[in-house]
């Protein structure tokens, strides 16, 4: 039989029945006198019950609140649903549940500093900083904002914002000053957290002047609070002595009366978080989620998707301007201990991140698709140079992780492990297809779609398709669709965002296939997918060709009009020792020949030094498409590395021939 379709790796049937998803699927059946005897019976009684799951997922997951109601859902329409109507509760109330002496954060800089504070003085710091946000007339609706690395102080400051039913929204300090303006002047902040400065790859970058823009720039901003991350707290307070409506944090604590920590509950639908789409098309969509919605589906993901318990270290390499850190923080609510990393995942060694594995005792890993595959591509195995004695899980997400990835991670890290490819986005908070600590794994497969997530993949004509590519969609109504877009009064841009295609029904825009397993496979994003010959190819199937070829270190692909059709042109960065000949170029041709379709092979191949991503690391396709047609890139900001846009802007003339 084809090696595609075995597993790379599988439970035994003793680690499945101690996991909590077998535990949640033994309660359904004990409870409503069922027979559902595996995951896909669970999760279609899921689908098929839905108010019933979501009720019961609330009460073994032990939200707290008031009580949820027996109403569970009304106005069930996509969008407008409303989930637990009945309900009152609090986000940091719930991510704050312990207050022990277990260690619930550990922080570590790439420069070498660690810090860590206990679930006890976790609630202590977020008491101070509560107290001093009410003493300066926050209150719940406000937004409170974050231009701060991947620190504890971040997260204290999100939880004491949470605690009064004000909106947390944050990014990166990596992003420039237009890259802010565009986001946090849309919505309007009335504090603003920010650091002085940060660590990156061997580098301190000093951020005081763009904070010194962004305060005269942003009116809403009554205080601005700069937190200590290069500097001492002394030197920190020395260098924001000119900066307008500016104290530090050390400053803004303590000139608060103390106050005991109160939670100040809301509804369900209450905004928690405005996130923010990359805005590489154009302005950021200000995507508002709410606190019911994140807080159940972060839960379901942790504690019966991850399998996450007390006892459990995670880690999610991750910015403050990515998803996946609001994520992570959820982590709290299951009583876990989370590592916070802020710095290059490079830096001072490849391994870095593998070291920090076996010096924390790390049992749940996130990364990046890009992260793993540069490892292989450094030849790293760590299997023979780390222990990795706690690690039982890696989770993927950012891109789609290629079959080869796959294959190394089982054959040069571990392989007694769960890897969990994942595939959700800003837009939900949260994930649609993701891991199953129950299932096996196969290559080039997220494992199952989410309970109670009525995933489909559908044809142009809005039909479902098995083993076939087509549109992922949404076909019922889940607590952590978004409430909307902010300053969007009539809803008018979500609904365009989500709903216009096929009304009442959430458009994901992602190319995918649903497998025989029940498992699921990205193909890339819809609005990047190729189309020679009118026939639709996603970026991601090229992708997993071309990693399998050693010389290739990245690559970005797309659809060049040409001659009234569309043709393949591929982008590729090569080894320091490599340039792209007529043999390397035959050679990534045939490969991705041999393993797809001819419609697939490119029509050019072209050496670049660099390829445009995200903050997040995703490659930025469109980009490089409008590039190559002569359109303008319209937000630059959005992007890590702009000057790589400039690699691509002579290149009209290559890509003719």
């Amino acid at each position: 039989m084809n090696d595609k379709f075995q597993p790379l790796w599988q439970p035994s049937a003793e680690a499945i029945t101690a996991t909590q998803m077998d535990q949640f699927r033994r309660v359904i059946n004990q409870r409503y006198n069922l027979q559902l005897a595996d995951y896909p019976h669970l999760y279609q009684w899921s689908l098929d019950q839905r108010e019933a799951f979501w009720a019961n997922l609330w009460d073994f997951v032990g939200v707290i609140g008031s009580d949820r109601g027996q109403r569970i859902l009304s106005e069930d329409a996509m969008p407008g649903a409303k989930w637990f109507p009945q309900t009152q509760l609090n986000f940091a109330e719930n991510l704050l549940r312990y207050s022990d002496d277990r260690i619930a954060l550990v922080e570590r800089l790439e420069n070498g500093q660690r810090r860590q504070l206990s679930y006890a003085q976790l609630r202590q710091r977020v008491t101070e900083i509560a107290a001093a946000l009410s003493d300066a007339g926050i209150v719940k609706g406000d937004r409170v904002a974050g231009f701060m690395p991947n620190i504890i102080d971040t997260v204290v400051a999100m939880l004491a914002t949470s605690s009064l039913g004000a909106i947390w929204t944050s990014c990166s300090p990596d992003f420039g000053l237009n890259g802010v303006l565009d986001r946090f002047g849309q919505v309007e902040p009335k504090l603003l957290f920010a650091c002085e400065g940060y660590f990156y790859n061997g580098k301190t970058i000093d951020t005081l002047a763009r904070l010194e823009q962004v305060v005269k720039q942003i009116s809403s901003l009554q205080k601005l609070v700069v937190v200590p991350v290069t500097r001492t707290a002394e030197k920190t307070a020395e260098a924001i002595t000119k900066l307008q409506k500016t104290v530090s944090m050390q400053q803004f604590i303590s000139a608060a009366p103390s106050r005991e920590l109160q939670f100040v509950r809301t509804k369900f639908d209450h905004p928690l978080y405005i996130m923010y789409s990359s805005g590489t098309t154009g302005a950021p969509k200000c995507i508002v989620h709410g606190v019911g919605g994140v807080l159940l589906q972060h839960l379901k993901e942790h504690r019966l998707h991850c399998d996450l318990k007390r006892e459990d270290t995670l880690f999610y390499f991750t910015t403050c301007g990515w998803m996946m850190w609001n994520w992570l923080v959820s982590g709290l609510a299951s009583g876990a201990t989370l590592v916070l990393y802020d710095g290059s995942p490079f830096y001072p060694r490849v391994q870095s991140l593998l070291d920090m594995v076996d010096e924390e005792d790390i049992s749940i890993f996130g990364t990046s698709a890009k992260y793993i595959a540069a490892l292989e591509k450094k030849r790293c195995k760590p299997r023979q140079t780390h222990k990795l004695l706690q690690l039982r899980t890696i989770l993927s997400t950012g891109s789609p992780l290629a079959d080869e990835s796959f294959h190394y991670v089982y054959r040069e890290i571990k392989a007694n492990i769960c890897l969990a490819s994942i595939s959700g986005g800003t837009d939900i908070l949260s994930t649609f297809a993701l891991g199953n600590p129950v299932l096996p794994v196969y290559a080039g497969e997220l494992q199952c779609r989410g309970l109670g997530m009525a995933a489909e993949v559908w044809s142009d004509a809005g039909e479902p398709l098995i083993e076939e590519k087509g549109e992922l969609v949404c076909v019922s109504t889940f607590p952590c669709m978004p409430i909307g877009f902010w300053g969007d009064d009539d809803g008018s841009r979500y609904h365009q965002a989500y709903f216009a295609r096929w009304p009442g029904v959430w458009n994901q825009g992602d190319y995918a296939e649903l497998t025989k397993h029940g498992g699921m496979v990205i193909h890339g994003r819809s609005d990047a997918v190729l189309n020679p010959g009118g026939v639709r190819i996603g970026t991601a199937e090229i992708y997993r060709q071309v990693e399998k070829i050693d010389e290739v270190l990245e690559s970005v692909c797309i659809g060049q009009q040409w001659r009234s059709d569309v043709r393949v042109v591929l982008f590729v960065v090569l080894r320091e020792e490599v340039e792209l000949d007529d043999v390397l170029t035959q050679k990534i041709r045939t490969t991705i020949r041999a393993n797809t379709t001819p419609r697939h092979v490119p029509a050019k191949v072209i050496q670049v030094a660099d390829i445009p991503r995200t903050k997040s690391g995703k490659i930025v396709e469109l980009a490089v498409r409008n590039l190559v047609h002569g359109q303008p890139i319209k937000n630059r900001e959005a992007l890590a590395n702009p000057e790589a846009l400039e690699l691509f802007k002579n290149l009209n003339e290559l890509t003719k021939g």
